[in-house]
Parts: C-alpha cells; structure tokens; sequence
C-alpha cells in the first residue's frame, strides 16, 4: 500500500477515537468544482461496490474549498480561467479539458467543462453538512457535482442550491434557513481546519478511520486495494473504551 497510504494519524486529535469494530469509517475531503474530485467519487463507489464489507462501511463528505476566497461568481469563461491561472495558451487548456472530459466519460460522467461557471463553493458545502445530517449527503454531493460539471450551473446560486437540494429530498424550508443564516459554516471550516492540521493539501483525498490516507483519483482497484488494508488494520486493533 506504500504507493497511495499517507499518514493522517495526527488528525485524531480533532476527532473521535473509534469505539467500535463494526463499522469503518471513510472521510472524503473534496470540493464541488473539483472535476479529479467527481472522478474519484465515481471510483471510490466502484471499489466500494467491489469490498466484501461494503455493508461496514460508514462514508461521510467533508469540506474542501480549492479557493477559500472565490467570490460568488468569476464572470469569466472556464478556458480563459485555466489559461490565466496556469499561464496556458487557450489552446492548451482545451487539449487539457479534452483529456479529462475522456478520462470522465470512463467514469460515466458527462463533463462539459466549457460550460463551467467558477465561484465560491462554501454555501454548496454547507447544504451537503446538512444533507448529511439527513442521510443524504452523497446524494447531495452527486447533484452538485452534476449541476456544476454537467449542466453549467453556478454553485454559489441559492436558487440552484434550494432546487438540488429539494431534487434529493431535503425539506425547502430548512434549506432556506440554512442559507439565510450561518448554520453548518463552522463544520464547513471545522472540515478545513482539520485537512491543514492532517497535511491534506490536494483533493481528492479519503481516509479510513482518521490514520490511512489516500490522495487522488486513483483507480477501482487501488482504492479497492485501500479499503482491506484498512480494515485488516482496523481488525487487528482493539476498540477503544469510550
């Protein structure tokens, strides 16, 4: 596992130790306008799919802002973002597009980036912590991720983010509440806080059980490969009193 395990064992002290051998726990860290993101969603359920102990497995979405300062809306076009950004003719970023909307096709993700609509992230987090808290959080991840990648649509809109999330099932009026006030923002920087405490620095990243730690999307089977080395180390261990 040298190849994708990082160490995140410093982590638990902004955690709960595990009490239990029944359940194992994965964290996902990643943002909504992060296209590798999707396509690491997309792979972890594959080898999800594939584990023995799939049914053991507790997933839980937190927060990852590639820019903590972007406002609601660039007002610029996707390709002349990129191209800015990474000092890229405009050319090249379509090659680049070109290469990863191929590489999400694999995934079954129809990615049209040229439609993409950069700007802050933040509020989409804080409904998928609510969807979460309703037992719906991958759904909600998922509605973003299409609504942002497929379908153009801005994330930081609050319109969109009642619409999505009512699509998935959770109730309008507390998704109102939520946007017109400050709930769920400081989970959303809790989330944070503990990916810069844990050196995660690039997205996505998964870790089992706050100590292994893979970053990336790596393919079905490497993450397959992450999953029982997870849990053969978790079986090996003792619960810890509570």
């Amino acid at each position: 596992m040298e190849e994708i395990v990082i160490s995140v064992g410093h982590v638990l002290e902004h955690g709960q130790a595990r009490t239990t051998l029944d359940v194992m726990d994965v964290e996902i860290w990643s943002d909504i306008a992060c296209p590798w993101c999707y396509v690491g969603k997309k792979r972890f359920e594959a080898a999800l799919a594939s584990f023995p102990h799939a049914d053991e497995v507790s997933v839980t979405y937190r927060s990852f802002e590639l820019d903590p300062e972007a406002p609601a809306d660039r007002g610029l076009p996707h390709d002349e973002l990129l191209a800015k950004k990474y000092g890229r003719s405009l050319e090249e970023v379509h090659a680049m597009d070109a290469q990863l909307t191929a590489v999400a096709a694999a995934e079954g993700i129809d990615m049209q980036l040229a439609d993409a609509r950069s700007g802050s992230t933040f509020d989409g987090h804080r409904i998928v912590h609510l969807a979460q808290a309703h037992g719906l959080g991958e759904a909600m991840k998922e509605r973003l991720f299409r609504a942002y990648f497929t379908e153009g649509e801005l994330i930081a809109d609050h319109e969109l983010l009642v619409k999505t999330a009512v699509e998935v099932g959770l109730p309008e009026a507390e998704v109102r509440e939520v946007l017109l006030t400050e709930r769920y923002a400081e989970e959303v920087r809790e989330d944070e806080l503990i990916a810069q405490s844990a050196g995660i620095s690039a997205v996505p990243c998964f870790v089992i059980d706050r100590k292994f730690g893979a970053s990336g999307a790596q393919p079905p089977e490497e993450l397959l490969r992450f999953l029982e080395h997870g849990w053969s180390q978790q079986q090996q261990q003792p619960a810890e009193a509570s």
